[in-house]
């Protein structure tokens, strides 16, 4: 855009602050539109590929391919559609660079939102709903997502309109995982109650399991405010989220598992750990590479994360530790307390159109239910010879992320435990498919849909501290390092419900029943 980085900064700025004026304006064209049947030409009407933008996020690396791209080809050919990918620029937040999109009118024809962006557009108007064209332009995405997820949408929306398409994962993504080769050198079997948890993290932390002669094991470790270490706070049947409470039933209704009994039980236990240097005592300094380096080094005995990005760590961990295994760690037993991996299955918003898109509404869901399609597992699964993948004794196996490659478009995201299997069976060698789907069985056993599941951001509509969880991270870290009381707590409770809990809460009360409601509701 010709900007440099200040001028960005303050263009970003201004757009967000004076979003909802501009939106009104930078809509109305797309509300102007025609509507129904009379939306855009059909793809490939006149003999060529209709070009639909595609704005996504977080694409890994590789460069934008071009429209010569056979990618992109063989989806054209198929559909009618080119697709022409975009993102934002390297270091920019991606949240920023859409809500400039929408002040400058410059919207792609179908994007994955971030930041809260879905909100605002459908507060304002922006979002197309998709009730009547899913089922249309997009059979296959319509059918294969389960009524439940499209009545959480629903419940999303002010008026009960489908304005976007979600996520759906019917399997745990995140799993608490261990170094089971060092049970294995420790004479250690696996921990089923609290007390041989932290026998266990005592024998990590003064036993040498990692075998360098030197007392650098962490029995387990976060990362600032916080991070990845929802398993110690599972244990006491805490619903969190990477970090953050989240909502679920407790006391018989949906509540902030912040202010619980539970949260504070599972405060009092991680407290004891950082005291006896049982959790990495820079938890709370942990940027994400520092975080990650330290599992890769074997230095790590036991942490939370996502089993299906094991791969590159677990071929840093062999480098210097051939003996090297990881299984899935389930969440030893506390008296009192019913522990579970978090689940969050359906709901999170994957795709949308904006308003203004309209005319180009019915190839953008075209393109999308190429993804969906079942006829075109294989080729979304592994994309062209040569660009994606390569055979290797008559097996494809997809190639690794390069910056020189150009990236292939994916949009279907829709997991079961079989269709996680098929990607595990093509990232990973042989030996250690089994390895990784055994963590997964340990997740699928340990983990339990929470009752926020899909939850709308627009709760937090006026409380931007309640969203991010900033007060919460204050008060759980100066707890834990020990600089306040476990009573503290307390104070935490009441400031929290003051200051926008109390209303956050009667709002997500008011949303669980409007779900509640649908799902009542015939097909």
């Amino acid at each position: 855009m010709g900007m440099d980085k200040s001028a960005k900064q303050r263009y970003g700025t201004v757009a967000r602050s004076s979003l909802t004026v501009v939106l009104a304006a930078a809509l109305a064209a797309g509300c102007s539109s025609d509507k129904g049947a009379e939306q855009g030409a059909e793809a490939g009407q006149d003999g060529k590929p209709v070009k639909v933008r595609v704005f996504k996020s977080h694409l890994g690396k590789g460069k934008i391919p071009e429209g010569s791209n056979e990618h992109i080809k063989y989806i054209a050919d198929r559909t009618g559609v080119e697709y022409q990918l975009m993102t934002s620029a390297p270091g920019s937040d991606p949240a920023e660079t859409l809500n400039v999109m929408i002040a400058s009118d410059d919207l792609p024809d179908i994007l994955r939102p971030i930041g809260g962006v879905e909100q605002t557009l459908i507060q304002q108007g922006g979002a197309l709903p998709l009730d009547d064209l899913l089922p249309k332009y997009a059979p296959n995405v319509w059918k294969l997502i389960p009524k439940e997820a499209w009545d959480i949408v629903r419940a999303a929306s002010p008026d009960g309109k489908i304005y976007f398409v979600p996520k759906v994962y019917t399997i745990p993504e995140r799993v608490p995982m261990i170094r089971k080769d060092w049970l294995d050198k420790l004479g250690l079997p696996m921990p089923q109650t609290k007390e041989q948890y932290f026998e266990m993290m005592r024998a990590m932390r003064d036993k040498d399991p990692n075998g360098n002669g030197k007392a650098d094991e962490l029995p387990t470790t976060g990362r600032e405010l916080g991070k990845w270490m929802d398993h110690l706070f599972g244990m006491y049947g805490v619903a969190m989220w990477e970090g953050n409470p989240e909502w679920d039933v407790y006391d018989g209704q949906i509540q902030y598992a912040g202010i619980t009994p539970n949260m504070k039980a599972a405060i009092a236990m991680i407290r004891d750990m950082y005291k006896e240097k049982l959790l990495d005592t820079e938890t709370f300094l942990n940027k994400g590479e520092v975080w990650q380096a330290k599992i890769n080094n074997n230095l790590v005995g036991h942490w939370y994360h996502l089993p299906a990005s094991l791969k590159d760590k677990y071929a840093a961990m062999k480098k210097t530790a051939p003996d090297a295994y990881v299984a899935g760690m389930p969440l030893p037993k506390v008296e009192g307390f019913t522990g579970f991996v978090t689940q969050k299955s359906m709901g999170e918003v994957e795709w949308m159109i904006p308003t203004a898109s309209e005319k180009n509404a019915p190839n953008a869901l075209k393109l999308l239910d190429f993804y969906y399609n079942p006829e075109n597992e294989d080729f979304v699964r592994f994309g062209v010879e040569g660009l994606q993948h390569e055979v290797v004794n008559g097996v494809k196996k997809l190639l690794p992320e390069s910056e020189d490659r150009p990236i292939a478009l994916g949009m279907q995201n829709f997991s079961t435990k079989e269709t996680m299997q098929k990607r595990i069976e093509q990232t990973y060698s042989a030996d250690q498919v089994k390895m990784v789907m055994d963590i997964f069985e340990v997740g699928i056993s340990q983990a339990r849909r929470i009752a926020g599941d899909g939850m709308s951001s627009s709760v937090y509509e006026g409380f931007p501290d309640i969203q991010s969880h900033k007060l919460f991270q204050q008060y759980v870290a100066k707890i834990i390092i020990g600089e306040w009381p476990l009573e503290k707590f307390d104070e935490f409770v009441e400031k929290w419900k003051s200051s926008g809990g109390d209303a956050v809460t009667k709002r997500v009360q008011e949303w669980y029943a409007r779900v509640e409601q649908y799902r009542k509701q015939q097909p």
